[in-house]
């Protein structure tokens, strides 16, 4: 199995990011083709930045060269997959499922990776995987109400 101390980062901000990108832009009636490309400057150019704000982190802790690499790629390449497993949604899915089906694929991946990190952990996966969907679910809420002020207001 991989090694979860370097997936977990990567693949939680993904998943919650992109789902709070999805439910903010759907309150806005944005098009495809915005949301795409919000999808994908977060896959790239958000991940790229984050990736390197861990490895100098991770520098300034004097971790291993190696291992600070290998979790920086770890890190890009985690984002990278799961972001672009939700542009991937965005383009195949009718317009009316891409809300739920995005959300409902981010929850399922976050649940998933907390179940897996809870257990290896020796943790309660039910009770971590209910805190992490309650945080999710904040994060979409606020995103949502965002999107509608900026409807309301902005256009």
């Amino acid at each position: 199995m991989a090694d979860l101390s370097r997936l977990s980062y990567g693949s939680t901000a993904a998943i919650v990011t992109s789902m709070g990108l999805i439910a903010g832009l759907a309150g806005t009636a944005a098009s495809r083709v915005a949301v795409v490309a919000s999808l994908l400057v977060i896959a790239l150019a958000d991940n790229l930045t984050d990736s390197l704000a861990i490895h100098v982190y991770q520098e300034s802790e004097k971790l291993d060269t190696r291992q600070a690499f290998r979790a920086t790629v770890a890190n890009f390449f985690s984002r990278l997959l799961v972001g672009g497993s939700f542009v991937a949604a965005v383009l195949v899915l009718p317009v009316r499922l891409i809300v739920p089906v995005g959300l409902g694929w981010g929850l399922l991946l976050l649940a998933g990776l907390t179940w897996l990190v809870a257990r290896s952990r020796g943790a309660s996966p039910l009770v971590e995987v209910a805190k992490h969907l309650g945080v999710a679910a904040a994060v979409i809420a606020v995103s949502k109400a965002v999107g509608l002020l900026i409807l309301t207001y902005l256009t």
